[in-house]
């Protein structure tokens, strides 16, 4: 019970006891799967969650005809037995453009204060839905320019029917971006993780949820020794957190020595020019390399890691923080990353044996929520 206790005590901030005696909820309400106790996200008031929103945005994540090409659907490239995330290094777009990111899992985004791996702008789900549909540089789903044409493809009796379930108020039975950006929100909203044996161990007391060896890796994960808690913290394991409860911005971006390589140009060093992160959103210098923390919710499905998909395992993301950043020692991004001035004060390097990182391990995997993964209400339809 100590283990659990710690935990508890570790993150009181981040969760807040709901009364039973709240008021009963209203028939068009949506019902968030979330456990007794836990904040409900937040969510617009001009798109306010409900089931149709929910059925007619699943039906539209798995649909090819959202891609001007008809090749690529919303979960090309987020598959649900991935935690939504795909196994390629970097994502390929629907017309073959090579991204430069790695595909984050879509876990409890209903959570997220920001989006994307390195954007503070972003907070909105129906806002950040419009640059894989419109973006340009890269393609990936390729809709500019062809506006007309895929929207042509919706105008369906089926998806007439789905739109005005999910849209009463809708005029003239026009089918338009925004409606479909809201309902695509409404279903990653809906993609909630809270069922993995961590959880069963630290919401529903059951004691033999995990395993020994799981139990020293969570005490590793919350020491100080490690720091990991400090970017992954609270009940979603990111800074990046915001609910009813939670408003303020934890500011969840960091370098954590991935890279430092020279400037041919400029002489100086920092991260990759093709990537250098929160900078090219700010502008400041000082927010070179910083890239977002991510959930680690369901991280065991979710390889590679790291914004650039550049570190392969689990174990490999162990050996790097241990180190306190990665040193390449040859080829184009040659250089010390441990030596970054810009790096968190937080990747410092520890020690590590081989039973503390399968201990850590063993934690992560904890994490994993195999009904998350198979929820048929998640599935293709």
């Amino acid at each position: 019970m100590n283990n659990r206790f710690a935990f508890y005590l570790s993150f009181a901030f981040c969760l807040f006891i709901v009364s039973c005696s709240e008021a009963e909820k209203k028939p068009t309400e949506y019902n968030w799967p979330i456990l007794t106790g836990f904040p409900k996200p937040q969510v617009p008031a001009n798109n306010p969650m409900t089931v149709a929103k929910v059925n007619l945005g699943k039906q539209l994540f798995y649909d090819k005809n959202l891609s001007a090409n008809q090749s690529q659907a919303c979960a090309s490239c987020h598959v649900q037995k991935h935690a939504f995330a795909e196994t390629l290094v970097t994502s390929k777009g629907s017309t073959g453009d090579i991204h430069r990111r790695n595909s984050p899992a879509l876990v409890n985004i209903a959570y997220n204060k920001t989006l994307t791996w390195a954007h503070d702008g972003l907070t909105s789900i129906e806002q950040q839905i419009l640059l894989p549909m419109f973006g340009e540089d890269p393609i990936e789903l390729g809709i500019t320019n062809n506006e007309s044409k895929v929207l042509a493809r919706f105008a369906t009796s089926s998806y007439k029917q789905l739109f005005k379930q999910a849209f009463p108020d809708y005029e003239g039975n026009i089918i338009t971006f925004d409606l479909i950006s809201k309902a695509l929100a409404s279903f990653v909203r809906s993609l909630i993780s809270l069922q993995s044996p961590f959880d069963q161990y630290a919401y529903a007391n059951k004691d033999d949820a995990i395993s020994e060896s799981a139990l020293r890796g969570m005490s590793l994960f919350f020491s100080e020794k490690l720091e990991c808690h400090h970017c992954h913290g609270g009940f979603n394991f990111t800074q990046s957190t915001s609910h009813e409860k939670q408003l303020i911005d934890r500011r969840p971006f960091h370098n954590t020595g991935l890279y430092l390589v020279e400037n041919k140009i400029t002489g100086t060093f920092g991260y990759p020019e093709q990537d250098t992160g929160l900078d090219e959103i700010s502008t400041l210098s000082q927010d070179n390399g910083r890239f977002r923390a991510p959930t680690l919710r369901n991280i065991e499905v979710s390889a590679p890691y790291m914004h650039d998909g550049s570190i392969a395992t689990l174990s490999e993301v162990l050996d790097f923080y241990s180190a306190g950043g990665r040193n390449i020692i040859k080829g184009k991004y040659q250089g010390d990353g441990r030596l970054n001035k810009l790096k968190s004060p937080f990747i410092k390097g520890f020690v590590m044996t081989e039973q503390d990182k399968k201990d850590l391990i063993a934690f992560l995997e904890t994490l994993t929520d195999e009904a998350f993964l198979s929820n048929l209400q998640h599935a293709k339809p």
